[in-house]
């Protein structure tokens, strides 16, 4: 068993998160510069900088424990701890003058998320779960919701031109359900809303490992239920098959879509490359 009351991660997570969304903050602005990386998606110096601090003060912190970070890593094959880190979830709406982005940490013991925090900077609103001990924001518990039909659940997808899902057949599905999607351009964001019981599910096709280590751990500790599309576990330290994190009650329902599996893919390729 961990000894998580003599190595306090949780007051260095939340720390380390106030600092990064300080920078958040300070660097926030309408035009927000920013470059573009091999796979076409943005980064901006407010990314490459909190990458940075997470990496020195983790490293220094525990010298033992491997980093896995958006924007640069520093781990070994069997590392015991290894930190996930996502220096700014929601570059595009940063970029844009849209607040809806956080900064996010977990914390991993030989494979399982043990500690995540999500913080957004510009709300100042901290979601925290430890491993057996729930779910909280600001230090008040959260639960799921208990929505248990689609009319009027708020599902979030997040919009991608690289998703292997044809995005628009998947909000066509929701549509036909009479649920309400929404996008905030935060992948992680979203997690942490289903965790307190605002939204009812996300749906991620996307492949991105950074995301899931957070989103699985705060969802759970809140009650709710994470797998991939295909309803298989989902881990943080492959590429996803997906995320779909929910209360728990429309989860297998989500999963049973029939647009949602097969015919949502672009193509066979697509459909195929997802399940591998």
């Amino acid at each position: 068993m961990i000894k998580t009351v003599d190595i306090n991660y949780k007051d260095f997570a939340m720390g380390l998160a106030k600092e990064a969304g300080k920078i958040m903050r300070d660097n926030f602005k309408f035009g927000m510069k920013k470059e573009w990386k091999e796979d076409n998606t943005p980064v901006t110096k407010t990314d490459l900088v909190i990458n940075a601090l997470a990496l020195e003060r983790i490293k220094k912190a525990y010298p033992d424990h491997g980093v896995i970070a958006e924007e640069g890593s520093d781990f070994r094959e069997g590392d015991e701890f290894v930190w996930v880190c996502d220096p700014v979830d929601g570059t595009i709406p940063f970029c844009h003058g849209v607040p809806t982005s956080v900064f996010s940490l977990a914390l991993t013991h030989k494979g399982e998320t043990i500690m995540g925090v999500v913080y957004d900077p510009f709300g100042d609103r901290m979601y925290i779960a430890e491993k057996g001990k729930g779910a909280f924001l600001n230090g008040t518990k959260i639960r799921v919701s208990t929505h248990s039909v689609f009319e009027n659940a708020v599902i979030g997808i997040n919009w991608s031109h690289r998703s292997p899902v044809d995005l628009l057949q998947l909000f066509g599905a929701l549509k036909d359900k009479k649920a309400r999607g929404m996008n905030m351009g935060s992948i992680i964001y979203m997690g942490a809303l289903v965790a307190a019981g605002e939204f009812a599910a996300i749906i991620y096709p996307n492949r991105k490992m950074h995301d899931a280590a957070t989103i699985k751990i705060l969802v759970e500790e809140a009650g709710g239920r994470v797998t991939d599309l295909w309803g298989a576990d989902q881990r943080y330290d492959r590429p996803t098959n997906g995320i779909v994190a929910s209360n728990g009650v429309l989860h297998d329902k989500i999963l049973r879509l029939k647009k949602l599996l097969g015919c949502c893919f672009r193509d066979t390729v697509a459909y195929i490359q997802a399940r591998t």
